[in-house]
């Protein structure tokens, strides 16, 4: 009887998994046609790496600054990252309002496929595009003189808590789309949180020379989660601890949202 019960249960992952590889596969079509989309994306955290890293390296000075051994620029670098994922996922929910305005949600909604699928594959190319220009980010500090003691490990944890941050507000922002279906909403909303947060996180400083409420503020912020488990992970002596306990508040902040942001296709097929 359980088998009997049970056995529906395994074709429709099958089937979910399949439509979230192909609508990802449509996705990142567009991405491969348009590479120059994602070499721009790049240009603004090299910015900030290249130019912040020099014109604030002497902060590592300053008295309770906590720094690796290189310097500012292995302190920014994290940061850099997370900024980078942040400011991008941020923008996802356009890929829905380009497909409500051309017809193709409607379409979409009407045929098998299943809205979590559909949420996951907008999830699963954001991912990709993170991992990309996470890498990139890294590359450019190395070839600017960063060393990161921590290796391959610890690069790869800042890729996977970029990733991990990617999909909260990937997730976020689609919701967003799809309970306003304004472009300029998205906008407002986007820039109302990412800034704020990213300020309110060590992304460029070290919290200790903050004021305390902004530690208290960071404490709750994705932002320092992601930042926190990248910093500590590229050390020499990573606190594994702390590693893990933050990846495991950004995982389960990206399982919340996008669950809820799922359940945002409810209130568009209602509003349509």
């Amino acid at each position: 009887m359980t088998s009997t019960h049970m056995g529906p249960a395994g074709p429709r992952a099958l089937t979910a998994i399949a439509h979230s590889a192909h609508l990802t596969g449509r996705l990142l079509r567009t991405l491969r046609r348009s590479p120059a989309f994602l070499v721009i994306g790049l240009v603004q955290p090299v910015i900030w790496l290249l130019l912040f890293g020099q014109l604030f390296r002497s902060v590592v000075s300053l008295p309770g600054f906590t720094a690796g051994s290189g310097g500012f620029l292995q302190f920014l670098t994290p940061g850099v990252v997370m900024m980078t994922a942040l400011f991008a996922s941020a923008w996802a929910g356009t890929t829905f309002l380009q497909d409500i305005d051309r017809g193709v949600m409607d379409r979409l909604l009407t045929s098998p496929v299943g809205r979590g699928a559909m949420m996951g594959a907008g999830l699963a190319y954001q991912a990709v595009q993170t991992v990309a220009q996470s890498l990139g980010v890294v590359a450019v500090a190395l070839a600017a003189g960063a060393r990161f003691p921590g290796g391959v490990t610890g690069a790869g944890v800042t890729v996977l808590a970029a990733v991990l941050l990617a999909l909260i507000f990937s997730a976020l922002s689609s919701a967003v789309a799809l309970l306003t279906r304004q472009q300029a909403t998205l906008i407002a909303i986007s820039q109302f949180t990412t800034l704020p947060l990213m300020f309110l996180s060590s992304a460029v400083m070290d919290l200790r020379l903050a004021p305390s409420w902004v530690g208290n503020v960071a404490a709750c912020n994705p932002v320092e989660w992601a930042v926190a488990a990248a910093r500590q992970a590229m050390l020499a002596r990573a606190d594994r601890g702390a590693v893990w306990a933050h990846l495991a508040l950004l995982a389960a902040a990206a399982l919340a949202m996008g669950f809820l942001a799922t359940r945002a296709f409810r209130a568009y097929r209602r509003s349509a």
